[in-house]
């Protein structure tokens, strides 16, 4: 899911350029070896080529103005940074999923941040009853793309829109924007995984549709700079995870279908 755009080239191309001068050219520190002056093709961020005139590259021994000098070098650094930071933020590694039947894994990488049983929301049709629940919460530098916690067939969708509050917060689950799906079990079960906007996620990815059949640890979505994701689960399932504890998408296992053992108590150490 990675991808270096050319508006993001040009960021990096900036931050090598670094400086320039007030009538829109750039230098590059220490290119004695350069021609006095060369030309290239101006380049429009949006993303198209446009003729309405040049960018200069000059050697170092042209003139410049030490304060447009500055303010182009911040500039480029400041994109660069950016730049690196959003490469780095839509980075999608592969994951090793335990493949055991009866599994439930983390859907998204984070912190566990509660545990509890609580009402799922009445959208995803599972029922008036408190479930077990395990919420996930991402900041902005966890990997923000979201997996399957349990292998089934996507029975519904449903979307909420909603405010942009905390997402760590308990009321998150009912008040922010979310996107539900219920997941049909094979043994007839079904499991509730919601992803929540945070503070700072504003557009929630949901790359599935109704009918589709998932595996675990299989790609469904993403949610954007900051956000959390609740899993509802069956009845009398028991949480193998405690709060605090960090989870990895795909990979750490959160319960247990086929097993009895009561829910995991975790102390901080």
């Amino acid at each position: 899911m990675s991808r270096l755009t050319p508006s993001l080239a040009l960021a990096l191309a900036l931050a090598v350029v670094g400086c320039g001068d007030d009538d829109g050219s750039y230098f590059i520190p220490g290119s004695g070896d350069l021609p006095a002056c060369s030309e290239a093709p101006a380049y429009d961020l949006r993303g198209a080529w446009y003729d309405y005139g040049t960018v200069t590259i000059q050697s170092a021994g042209c003139d410049s103005e030490p304060g447009s000098v500055l303010t182009v070098c911040s500039l480029g650094w400041a994109a660069t940074i950016l730049t690196i930071w959003c490469y780095y933020f839509f980075r999608d590694p592969d994951r090793v999923t335990p493949t055991r039947e009866g599994l439930i894994v983390s859907p998204a990488d984070g912190v566990v941040s509660m545990i509890g049983d609580a009402l799922p929301p009445p959208e995803l049709g599972l029922g008036e009853a408190p479930l077990p629940r395990i919420s996930v919460f991402m900041n902005v530098f966890n990997c923000h793309v979201n997996r399957c916690p349990v292998t089934g067939r996507v029975e519904k969708i449903a979307y909420r829109p909603g405010k942009f509050l905390n997402a760590s917060l308990d009321k998150a689950s009912v008040d922010n924007e979310r996107n539900g799906l219920t997941i049909a079990l094979a043994d007839g079960r079904r499991l509730g995984v919601v992803q929540i906007a945070g503070l700072v996620a504003r557009r929630i990815v949901c790359e599935v549709s109704e009918g589709k059949a998932l595996a675990t640890g299989e790609r469904f979505g993403m949610i954007r700079f900051g956000s959390r994701l609740d899993v509802y689960l069956p009845a009398n399932v028991a949480p193998l995870v405690a709060v605090g504890q960090s989870a990895v998408a795909g990979e750490t296992v959160i319960a247990d279908l086929a097993s009895g053992e009561p829910a995991r108590m975790g102390m901080m150490r």
